[in-house]
């Protein structure tokens, strides 16, 4: 059963927390960062991207990024930029992006449900980005950024939520990406954990490297601790977890740098293509391929008898095209593909081919929260770059330390 820990957050005040909360460290780059971040002294960019305050072209694994992050969250911590709660709280926290809501529950999980496979993964980790994000954790001593999870949905915890957003939230504000972002204290803090007791598994939507990184900076936690009893604060990471009817997925759509000549004529021989077709695919197991300046529509193949990876689109796609067309077989290392979020929409896919950066984009058709938490089940694996959730958790709301 899952562990859901309260913990004593350390938050900003309601009036400063639009200048403080940022986007997460890994959907901007460094330059990005530093833009956003202009004129912002208090923004939360400098603690989760602290290489935006040193020489530009800093390495991002320097000693000195680390060095610089700690001490600006040390410094947020000490002159009142952020306060830390009296109790150890669990919240509730919604974001409402275009009219749609999405609320769930803020608060610690466990390192030991991590390693006990109770936490959920799809995907796999890279060990140099495990590496970045672990010395981060080591060096401030906190979890400065939440991970997204979810669950299956549960009558007595939707009704928990449901009791807590009656109440006034201690934050209300809009992004500049127009999400409205709210967060309540929960007062039924026993009640919560008492429903997360029932609850089997949870499953990582994003932030998987956040998760190992907590997992294996605990483990160096305890090795140093003589006096370890598994309550330590370092035993357990924030995360906001979601029901799954909550949970909005987009397209992850591919950019093919370079395509052999004559590439669509063999898009014709080996498949059946629809010229003219929607930017976005209408269904699950058609993709839409962007190639000079024209749409077109394709399905894609099918194993027989498949499990539930071999049924992914981004499977399929990476089967039946990528691999024996392109010779990208690992798309996490072949400099040949690029890949876009959905937030970015299909004009970009298009802007790309026409300004001849790329020769070719595919438009996805989003993988479903369904078959996400289905290839966890199976303690499958999913495809790099199978999802992209939306909206996106803002960072520097609630900060966990230890």
């Amino acid at each position: 059963m899952a562990i859901l820990h309260p913990f004593k957050a350390w938050r900003p005040n309601p009036e400063n927390v639009e200048e403080i909360a940022c986007v997460p460290y890994d959907v901007v780059s460094v330059d990005e960062a530093r833009s956003l971040a202009e004129g912002k002294p208090k923004s939360f960019l400098h603690v989760v991207r602290p290489e935006i305050d040193l020489p530009e072209g800093t390495d991002p694994h320097d000693d000195s990024v680390y060095t610089k992050g700690a001490e600006n969250l040390n410094q947020f911590l000490s002159d009142g930029t952020l306060e830390q709660e009296d109790e150890e709280q669990i919240y509730v926290y919604q974001l409402i992006r275009n009219g749609r809501p999405q609320t769930g529950i803020f608060a610690c999980v466990s390192v030991e449900d991590y390693d006990n496979e109770v936490i959920l993964k799809h995907e796999l980790t890279r060990p140099e980005k495990e590496d970045d994000r672990t010395r981060h954790i080591l060096t401030q001593d906190a979890h400065a950024e939440p991970v997204m999870m979810t669950y299956k949905d549960d009558e007595r915890t939707d009704e928990l939520i449901e009791q807590t957003t009656r109440q006034e939230p201690i934050f209300n504000f809009t992004a500049p990406d127009g999400v409205l972002h709210k967060i309540w204290k929960a007062e039924q803090t026993e009640e919560f954990v008492e429903a997360f007791d029932e609850i089997s598994n949870l499953y990582i939507a994003d932030g998987h490297h956040r998760c190992k990184s907590a997992s294996r900076a605990a483990a160096q936690k305890r090795k140093n601790n003589a006096d370890h009893t598994g309550d330590e604060e370092y035993n357990f990471f924030p995360a906001v977890i979601f029901p799954m009817s909550n949970m909005n997925i987009l397209a992850y759509n591919r950019a093919i740098h370079s395509i052999p000549n004559g590439f669509l004529d063999i898009l014709k021989e080996k498949f059946k293509l629809t010229a003219g077709a929607d930017p976005k695919p209408s269904k699950k197991g058609t993709i839409s391929l962007y190639i000079d300046s024209k749409w077109y529509g394709m399905d894609l193949p099918l194993a027989q008898n498949p499990n539930s990876v071999e049924k992914l689109d981004v499977y399929r796609l990476q089967e039946y095209l990528l691999s024996p067309l392109l010779d990208i077989t690992d798309p996490r290392r072949n400099d040949n593909i690029s890949f876009v979020g959905g937030i970015r929409g299909t004009n970009e896919l298009e802007k790309l081919v026409d300004s001849g950066e790329v020769d070719l984009t595919i438009s996805m058709y989003p993988t479903s929260i369904e078959e996400l938490v289905e290839v966890s089940d199976e303690g499958l694996l999913m495809p790099p770059k199978s999802t992209w959730f939306e909206p996106k958790l803002r960072s520097g709301l609630l900060v966990h330390t230890f």
